[in-house]
């Protein structure tokens, strides 16, 4: 059953707690308690604290947190206006919490930023052979553009195991 969850913008202080959630939520052990592991991809970190910084010192961009009443950090989002589109990124949801709807409420969350920025669709990037989370994002309203990126080669967010690539997803909106 989904928790009762505030959505709020990230700030400096919140850094710790969305590296170490991306991070659980992504890889290593932690993140085998999920479904959305990336640990049989890629070993290493998937962000850090400069990261983190610098993404959000991105004109315009934020982080969304879902955090329960007492204030424990559930999940998070980056969303970055790039007009027409907003870009989405590092969704991430407390491991042992995946499945309860958490990401589903960040994903309505970034739907409704990105109507604030007066963008007409969502934009994200996903790991080629990752089927079951771009199947999820399908379930979701958003569409195979067809278009591939390379993987970022800067191992400092993660050593590829394998050659991968990045799919490109759209999500248009409704208009409201």
């Amino acid at each position: 059953m989904l928790p009762e969850l505030l959505i709020s913008s990230a700030t400096e202080t919140d850094v710790p707690a969305l590296v170490q959630l991306a991070n659980r939520a992504y890889r290593g052990d932690a993140s085998r308690q999920g479904w959305t592991t990336e640990a049989h991809l890629l070993d290493g970190q998937r962000t850090d604290a400069e990261d983190i910084i610098d993404l959000m010192k991105v004109p315009g961009a934020t982080f969304l947190l879902a955090r329960t009443s007492a204030g424990q950090l559930m999940g998070s989002v980056y969303l970055k206006p790039q007009l027409p589109d907003l870009y989405l990124g590092m969704l991430s949801v407390e491991p042992g919490q995946q499945g309860l709807g958490i990401g589903k409420l960040l994903l309505d969350a970034a739907e409704t930023q990105a109507r604030a920025h007066s963008c007409t669709d969502i934009l994200i990037s996903v790991i080629t052979v990752r089927a079951e989370l771009i199947a999820w994002y399908e379930r979701h309203g958003f569409q195979r553009t067809g278009e591939t990126l390379a993987f970022p080669t800067d191992t400092r967010f993660g050593i590829p195991r394998q050659p991968l690539e990045l799919l490109l997803m759209r999500k248009q909106l409704a208009l409201a």
